[in-house]
């Protein structure tokens, strides 16, 4: 078993407590590493070194200086890309080649960040005569990181590239069950040149180590991607602080399947934006709306998909792998157990290779067809591999039906109809909305983040590296 220890001031650590977490692989349920059950105190050394790089080397680098750092970090990144993916398919159980594409967009984010890191501008504002006022954007200072356990690499990078970007210095708390990839990626950025105590990387629960991170008085501000539920608890932890909150949450979101819709183009990607890393994605593409004339055409052909879908470890490489623990797996078989209790129609389901590992957290994708809208299925993010499919007739039905559930994260239109195309898009309440294609998150020069229960603030993109940064406006009266 391997023995992972925490990165703080640019030094391997135990926990204080020397306490420490077990790593199972999700393929087989097997213990493979441990992490440190890191508490308050080792929050408190991770921030106390974060001011020290914030007001000492790294406070001082120039702008140009830091993107170079994050381009070679992006370099080496890509330098050890077929390990780092091995690890992130280990650790989470996903696909190998979800994996891949994982690192690979790690490594980009860093890149754009880094090219991006000497182009944020302030700006001068027109005031009085006799009066020069400029308004710069400076870096909050500490900023702390809560990252899930569904994309650690990805948004590692997504999170973290923007903060160090803008100047600031990072504690990293990422999720117990996905730990390894973080680690691995931050001791890479002090090889890059990386000044020690801009990254600090702690370990442990989320109650622990996860709770004294939101709540430290010495942060500047605070990014979470999870639960709504815990994003409240995070939001109301800083409030006590006043922090500023980026809050990526949940999503329940929608595919809107018109009558004219390209369905050879359609249907593969509805299919893949659920099964994807096993449906363990805030932006999943977990309901589908079929106008009514084309429900039978589109559910058999649904249905045959979801029925040649292979399901087993991830390493081999497979349309879908196994979920994150067995509580994730418990949550996700009690929630579609109810449904089917409450008569819900089973269209489809996937298969499970005969040689999957009786430990793994398996559960095969499943198509579930005429949920009701108000059903739990329809409202709640299950965080797994199910897609419920509704009916709708008309543009404004399927435009409420889109808009009916808590979350606005993310959501996909298609039709030819290059009227309703925007009309669809304007209506729905989603932070990003989609045409003819879906994007399960959207690429690195997107702006991503939600409304409603989804969260609030941006990541990614140019929107994402201003989110870490502040106004401080400077007024000079000169005569």
């Amino acid at each position: 078993m391997q023995a992972q220890l925490n990165l703080i001031d640019g030094e391997a650590c135990a926990a204080a407590s020397g306490r420490t977490l077990e790593v199972l692989d999700p393929s087989d349920g097997q213990v493979f590493a441990s992490l440190p059950r890191s508490d308050a105190r080792d929050v408190d050394a991770a921030v106390a070194a974060a001011r020290r790089a914030f007001h000492g080397p790294w406070g001082r680098a120039t702008a140009t200086e830091r993107g170079r750092v994050l381009s070679r970090l992006a370099a080496l990144i890509l330098e050890h890309h077929e390990d780092l993916a091995r690890l992130e398919c280990r650790d989470t159980g996903k696909p190998i080649q979800q994996a891949r594409a994982d690192i690979t967009a790690c490594a980009r984010y860093f890149e754009y960040y880094g090219g991006a890191a000497d182009k944020l501008h302030g700006e001068q504002i027109p005031y009085a005569a006799g009066s020069t006022v400029i308004a710069l954007r400076v870096p909050h200072g500490v900023t702390g990181h809560i990252i899930p356990w569904n994309y650690p690499a990805q948004i590692f990078g997504r999170s973290v590239g923007g903060a160090l970007a803008a100047g600031n210095a990072c504690v990293v708390k990422p999720a117990e069950d996905a730990c390894l990839t973080p680690l691995r990626i931050a001791a890479l950025a002090l090889q890059a040149g990386l000044p020690a105590g801009a990254l600090n990387i702690v370990c442990g629960l989320g109650i622990e180590a996860g709770a004294a991170l939101a709540a430290h008085p010495d942060l500047n501000h605070i990014s979470f991607t999870g639960s709504a539920a815990t994003g409240t608890a995070v939001a109301q932890a800083a409030a006590v602080n006043h922090l500023p909150v980026t809050l990526e949450l949940g999503g329940k979101s929608p595919q809107l399947l018109f009558a004219d819709a390209d369905l050879d183009q359609a249907l593969p990607v509805v299919v893949n934006a659920i099964v994807q890393n096993a449906g363990q994605t805030c932006a999943a593409g977990s309901r589908v709306l079929i106008e009514r004339s084309i429900h039978a055409e589109v559910m058999e052909r649904l249905a045959a998909r979801f029925a040649a879908l292979r399901t087993g470890p991830g390493a081999q490489g497979l349309d879908c792998g196994p979920l994150i623990n067995a509580r994730q797996l418990g949550r996700v078989r009690a929630m579609v157990d109810a449904g089917l209790a409450d008569g819900l129609k089973v269209a489809a389901r996937a298969t499970l290779e005969a040689d999957a590992p009786a430990g793994g957290f398996y559960f095969p994708p499943l198509l579930l067809d005429q949920v009701p809208p108000a059903h739990a299925i329809a409202q709640q993010e299950l965080f797994g591999p199910v897609l419920a499919a509704f009916t709708f007739d008309g543009e404004d039905e399927a435009v409420a039906l889109a808009n009916g559930t808590p979350y606005g994260l993310t959501a996909a239109v298609w039709t030819r109809d290059g009227g309703r195309q925007l009309r669809c898009a304007h209506g729905i309440e989603a932070g990003q909305v989609f045409v003819n294609n879906y994007g399960a998150g959207g690429g690195i020069e997107l702006p991503f983040g939600g409304m409603k229960h989804s969260g609030y603030g941006r990541e990614k993109a140019f929107e994402g590296l201003r989110g870490f940064t502040t106004l401080k406006t400077i007024a000079i009266s000169h005569g």
